[in-house]
């Protein structure tokens, strides 16, 4: 087989396990040996079609066998796959079309208003519209050709471009090769023991690099079973977990926080549930700690998408020892965190460095942000962290959401955790805004956990007693929710523009 790439995984599990069952989606099974044929026969459409090699493909839609059926077709014949969030408005989709230069887009029927108001005055991409059953949906585009395609594929081959969340400014192309995407799955499976038996529930989108190659990868690689939830919803997944014995949980610190908060939630029986991941942002120990008292430990890690993600792991062993840490570098990655040119010392923030096969060559049709970001073979994440004496990383915050007060730096993350510390606190942000006397405060937004209540000098005074002075937000204001986007990262741009 010259296809060393991403596109033969089901032809290679298939001639290992056809039988196994490797997606379900609504009680809809789709086995080893049917995920090949679909692969395979949607490959040879994709070309019928048009599609050749190096050509985008783009895909529009919720959590879908379908969308896992045009990433590996996609794969297959060395197009490059161009995943998009559901959640973007219409001229943020034309902009990506544009940008990716995607030749065809793929999307559901129910954002297909959407992506026709996104390439209306412009020259999008060519658009076929599926719906969502269970595997079957793209059966117009599929060739009846099932014979092996036959495409060599290195794994320096460009596999897909993923756009960042674009929490601030415009999304970034993340190139990710088969390589990447490959060493990652390597990198998580040195850490984690995954087994052929993993039943892994899969709630969080599969457009962002965490659940797509944290979770479905691995679990198709191992020859487990993915269960495909189109969306993320707290009831249907205890309901999963409970009644399909489920064995492997991701999700970020809203999902993990609605699930704790769920009513059946002490109940539940969880005791299936062997491994629970989790990426995205740091989660507050509180939380954690509401998961350990059910008997389960939240794997942390931090990553990002330029890391395909994984770059550091708190191992199971070392949960509770250190409880909220980011962990140490997985096993293919080297880490540093340095203070402007040398590496900090024990304690000291700094931002955290990045190298390693997993790690992406750069920015798609973006030369100036690419050499920004990387530099002598390390990727500048422009994250804050600390390490300790042991080498362990905890997470400070990002670069760019520090504010100074009197002279003095304030990361939010810090503040953050301070205000979990109150048992009434569900969620919250701290932001720096302008203050005449000290050129910036902190400003926190709080979500009340229900059945609590709260005032200002209460939870001021709680975080008083225990940061420094000036890392005390002046001022509060109670909200119903947080504003988030797709992959759970808080939308800090929103809570400022609120604010002005």
């Amino acid at each position: 087989m010259t296809d060393n790439g991403l596109g033969s995984w089901p032809r290679r599990r298939a001639g290992m396990t056809p039988d196994k069952a490797a997606l379900v989606q609504d009680g809809a099974v789709t086995t080893y040996a049917q995920l090949e044929r679909a692969t395979t026969r949607l490959a040879h459409g994709l070309r019928a079609h048009g599609v050749a090699r190096a050509d985008r493909v783009a895909f529009l839609g919720m959590n879908s066998v379908e969308m896992v059926i045009a990433m590996f077709a996609t794969a297959r014949i060395g197009a490059v796959y161009v995943p998009l969030n559901t959640r973007l408005a219409p001229p943020e989709l034309g902009y990506l079309f544009e940008h990716s230069g995607a030749d065809l887009l793929l999307v559901e029927d129910t954002l297909s208003s959407v992506a026709e108001q996104a390439r209306a005055g412009a020259s999008g991409p060519d658009m076929v519209v599926f719906s969502r059953q269970a595997g079957s949906g793209l059966d117009g585009l599929m060739s009846e050709d099932d014979s092996p395609i036959e495409e060599e594929i290195g794994l320096d081959d460009l596999f897909m471009i993923q756009y960042t969340s674009g929490t601030s400014g415009l999304p970034k192309g993340v190139m990710l090769t088969h390589g990447n995407v490959i060493w990652n799955v390597y990198n998580l499976l040195v850490d984690i023991d995954l087994g052929s038996d993993e039943i892994a529930l899969v709630t969080a989108p599969l457009f962002h690099t965490a659940a797509l190659n944290q979770v479905l990868f691995p679990t198709v690689l191992k020859g487990g079973t993915a269960l495909i939830e189109a969306k993320f919803d707290a009831a249907q997944a205890i309901d999963l977990i409970e009644g399909q014995r489920v064995t492997l949980l991701f999700g970020v610190t809203t999902m993990y926080l609605a699930l704790s908060q769920s009513r059946r939630f002490h109940e539940a029986d969880l005791s299936s549930l062997h491994l629970a991941l989790s990426g995205g942002s740091p989660i507050p120990e509180s939380l954690l700690q509401t998961w350990l008292d059910r008997g389960l430990m939240i794997v942390q890690g931090y990553g990002l998408t330029e890391a395909s993600p994984g770059t550091t792991m708190l191992r199971a062993a070392d949960g509770v020892r250190k409880l909220g840490s980011a962990g140490t570098a997985c096993f293919f990655t080297d880490v540093r965190v340095v203070a402007g040119e040398r590496d900090a010392d024990v304690g000291e923030p700094g931002e955290v460095l990045v190298r390693g096969p997993n790690v992406s060559p750069g920015y798609w049709q973006d030369v100036d942000a690419t050499e920004r970001a990387f530099t002598n073979g390390w990727l500048h994440t422009g994250d804050v962290a600390t390490r300790d004496a042991e080498g362990y990383l905890r997470i400070v915050d990002r670069l760019k959401d520090m504010y100074i007060s009197g002279g003095e730096n304030v990361y939010p993350a810090e503040v953050e955790q301070a205000l979990y510390t109150h048992v009434a606190v569900a969620e919250c942000a701290v932001i720096g805004v302008a203050d005449a006397t000290w050129g910036e405060v902190g400003h926190a937004f709080v979500v009340v956990r229900e059945e609590h209540h709260l005032d200002a000098d209460e939870l001021l005074r709680h975080v008083g007693s225990r940061l420094a002075r000036y890392k005390v937000p002046k001022s509060v204001e109670f909200v119903p929710d947080l504003p988030h986007n797709a992959s759970g990262k808080l939308l800090r741009s929103r809570l400022r523009k609120a604010l002005s």
